[in-house]
């Protein structure tokens, strides 16, 4: 499976920006889609994931409400929609898809297949 990322920019904060990753190759709709983000000198951290039947699993502690995880698998194309972005929401993002058992679904060692990461930068 191959994974392309995009919809990042710029954008003042309290903004709203929806993230896009396509996936072509194997067979999407069976895996689990997930987003990380990579702050500027931190380490990759989990955002949120969406199973292949549509549950979601979110960081609480970092998204709170703010950020939706949604896939097509008609389109082969999983989204995160982020609202109220704030400038600590700065980061490369990466979409990733595999198979994780529940209890690792926010660990980036159980996902596959990674896209190439899209920049958002939330800055006034």
């Amino acid at each position: 499976v191959q994974l392309q990322a995009s919809g990042g920019g710029l954008v003042q904060p309290g903004g709203s920006l929806r993230l896009s990753c396509a996936a072509s190759g194997g067979t999407f709709s069976r895996y689990s889609a997930a987003w990380f983000r990579q702050p500027p000198g931190k380490e990759r951290e989990f955002v949120a994931t969406i199973r292949w039947n549509g549950e979601k699993s979110y960081d609480r502690d970092s998204v709170k409400g703010r950020f939706t995880i949604s896939r097509d698998n008609q389109k082969k194309t999983v989204y995160l929609q982020m609202n109220d972005l704030k400038p600590e929401d700065t980061a490369v993002y990466y979409c990733a898809a595999g198979r994780p058992i529940t209890s690792s679904q926010s660990d980036k060692n159980a996902y596959y297949y990674w896209g190439q990461g899209t920049q958002v930068t939330v800055s006034s």
